[in-house]
């Protein structure tokens, strides 16, 4: 018989404990983040609200690339509902857990939700694990992190004021290079990449000074990898 889920103070803290070693690896991450905020002109309570509202990292250093007044609210929901639509593949691998937490329980544990939370819960879960706890212990401990994190580097940034220009505010770019050394997965790639690049090209030639390019280069990848895939499937 499957032994039941649990969720307790217990689980909790193993999983705030799992997550130490990683809260030092991210923390290079919220800084660039913070700094990245006061280089746009954000004040140290909406560098707060963003880091603990928004809360995702990848998807908030590409909208502040393109960071414009007024702000490009459209273009930036749309860009971030893109880049996070991989949250929606990792909820499900963690049902049998969710499916059996009640009440707020799933609902904060989710909020928290990021790439590295979900890693160790998995392998912890595939371990055995039954506590619920565990995931909302590592994923509110980076959420924090996150915000404490993002604070300090928007007071550097106002302290060091780096010029327009400055290598910092390209860490979107270095950020999404850095992860695509570990999504290559061989020459079968390499059209849907290729395509994801022209478009993206051509959009940002047509359209400058708006991060449109990025919502037309990640749908037209994904196009080319869903029609390369059918018709593998297909022969």
């Amino acid at each position: 018989m499957t032994e039941p889920v649990v969720f307790t103070a217990a689980g909790i803290r193993r999983g705030m404990v799992a997550s130490i070693p990683l809260l030092f690896g991210l923390a290079p991450f919220g800084l660039v983040c913070g700094i990245t905020q006061q280089g746009v002109g954000f004040s140290l309570a909406e560098t707060v609200l963003m880091a603990a509202l928004v809360y995702a990292g990848a998807a908030q250093l590409v909208v502040l690339g393109t960071w414009t007044h007024p702000a490009p609210i459209l273009a930036a929901t749309l860009t971030t509902l893109v880049v996070n639509l991989r949250m929606a593949l990792m909820g499900p691998v963690l049902a049998p857990w969710l499916d059996r937490m009640r009440g707020w329980r799933p609902w904060v544990s989710l909020f928290t939700l990021v790439d590295p939370s979900w890693a160790l819960s998995v392998r912890d879960m595939n371990a055995g694990g039954r506590d619920g706890g565990y995931l909302l212990g590592v994923g509110g401990m980076m959420w924090v992190n996150w915000i404490v994190t993002s604070v300090a580097g928007h007071l550097l940034g106002a302290a060091i004021r780096p010029p327009p220009g400055h290598p910092i505010f390209f860490a979107a770019l270095a950020v999404f290079v850095a992860l695509l050394v570990n999504l290559w997965r061989g020459k079968l790639d390499l059209l849907p990449w290729a395509v994801a690049g022209a478009v993206a090209a051509a959009t940002a030639r047509l359209l400058p000074g708006t991060s449109w390019y990025m919502l037309a280069g990640a749908l037209a990848g994904s196009l080319a990898g869903a029609l390369r895939d059918a018709r593998r499937s297909g022969s």
